[in-house]
């Protein structure tokens, strides 16, 4: 599948009010893990800072580790009593497994002239979803909330740019996901640090 395909993600890690459930550690700092590094391979592409040609080395990234991790996460999640980061994490896990299926078996087999349309409708969702994900963010963190805007943004400019089929549009995309790549990576390290030193070394400013 062409590099506009795709570029995040989400996923993120918010601080839950509900209490923990005991011996679940918080998942949240692998989801945002996983997201980022897949979201972060993928956008060098999308940028257009490799060459597409080898663009398939991101399909078992986003199958085992961007896609099955992420999806592990959410049911974590899940069990913490965590509404809003194990739909997050449940939903973008299962993003990128669709994106593996897409890319390898779906793409390949879709008319060429009108591919672009089935790209477009499939990142038009996802800028759907995430964008109304923002709003539950807002009562997060500012980390948290960061990734999911910037994760809108990639979106909306992916889809822009397939629907238009445009590489300047998409290779904008591409840059901002890997700011959003980046940022997810802050907060997972944040979450990971802070939980180990039990204490607050890297902060993710709460907005609840």
């Amino acid at each position: 599948m062409a590099s506009a395909e795709s570029n995040a993600a989400v996923p993120a890690a918010p601080q839950s009010a509900a209490p923990a459930a005991s011996g679940i550690a918080d998942p949240g700092a692998l989801g945002l893990a996983a997201f980022a590094m897949t979201t972060f391979v993928l956008s060098f592409f999308n940028a257009g800072l490799i060459n597409e040609s080898v663009e398939n080395v991101v399909l078992p990234l986003a199958f085992f580790y961007g896609g099955i991790i992420q999806l592990l996460a959410g049911m974590w999640e899940f069990r913490r009593g965590n509404t809003f980061a194990a739909t997050a994490f449940a939903s973008f896990g299962g993003f990128w497994l669709a994106f593996a299926g897409y890319s390898s078996q779906v793409a390949p087999h879709l008319d060429p002239a009108h591919a672009y349309q089935a790209t477009g409708l499939f990142l038009l969702a996802w800028a759907i979803f995430t964008g109304y994900m923002c709003l539950a963010a807002l009562r997060t963190s500012v980390a948290v909330l960061a990734v999911f805007v910037t994760l809108t943004v990639t979106f909306v400019l992916l889809t822009i740019g397939a629907f238009d089929q445009s590489t300047s549009i998409t290779k904008a995309g591409g840059w901002v996901g890997l700011v959003t790549a980046v940022v997810a990576w802050y907060a997972s390290a944040a979450t990971v640090t802070n939980s180990t030193w039990k204490r607050e070394l890297l902060p993710t400013w709460p907005l609840a």
